[in-house]
């Protein structure tokens, strides 16, 4: 298998059970602490029944806290069971993260209040306050989960992932030594010729 073989399905065995994890259980949380928007009906139109309640901001500020919440102990957990390395398991993190908060806002809207408003306003009867349909308003929110679970395992990636061998340091060039130098200059050879005789012995003239 090659190298990018590798790494994508090392991406998918990442991603796919995060998905499945992180949506179930950002699902739920959202579900049971995200505030709820009453509604009422006057018998002709479904009104807000405080028109300067922050609930519906308040659902988009849990999903985001939540994911935020979430996502730092899933970088932790995905890099003490991955720490092999590779772009495959951060690529992992983040397309499970992200598909995982997909997950979430559709479980938690699915499970929540009924999304046919008018049924549920004639159900109720005028007068009576009931739960809007859970939903955000803002979807950037999404991007919560993603960015705290990615962000937590590459800090400790970086802090305690696997390091490269450090290389030897340089040597300097070693040239082999050459032949004994020759001839009347070299150092340390005795000179030839008649200036090389040794001092003449007494009588020898």
């Amino acid at each position: 298998m090659s190298d990018w073989g590798r790494e994508i399905r090392t991406a998918l065995l990442v991603a796919l059970p995060l998905t499945l994890v992180t949506g179930l259980v950002l699902g739920l949380v959202w579900l049971w602490r995200a505030p709820r928007v009453p509604l009422v009906s006057d018998g002709r139109a479904v009104l807000l029944a405080n028109s300067e309640g922050q609930a519906a901001i308040g659902a988009d500020g849990t999903f985001l806290l939540a994911g935020l919440l979430i996502g730092l102990p899933v970088g932790v957990v995905v890099f003490l069971l991955r720490r092999d390395g590779g772009v495959g398991v951060p690529l992992g993190v983040a397309a499970g993260a992200l598909a995982g908060a997909w997950l979430a806002w559709r479980t938690g809207v699915w499970l929540g209040p009924g999304q046919d408003v008018a049924a549920r306003a004639r159900e109720a009867g005028a007068g009576v306050e009931f739960d809007a349909p859970l939903d955000l308003g803002a979807r950037g929110v999404l991007l919560g989960l993603p960015f705290a679970a990615v962000g937590v395992h590459l800090l400790c990636q970086a802090i305690w992932g696997p390091r490269d061998p450090q290389s030897p340091p340089a040597q300097p060039p070693h040239w082999p030594a050459g032949p004994a130098p020759h001839g009347p200059d070299a150092p340390g050879l005795p000179a030839h010729g008649p200036d090389a005789r040794g001092p003449e012995a007494p009588g020898a003239r």
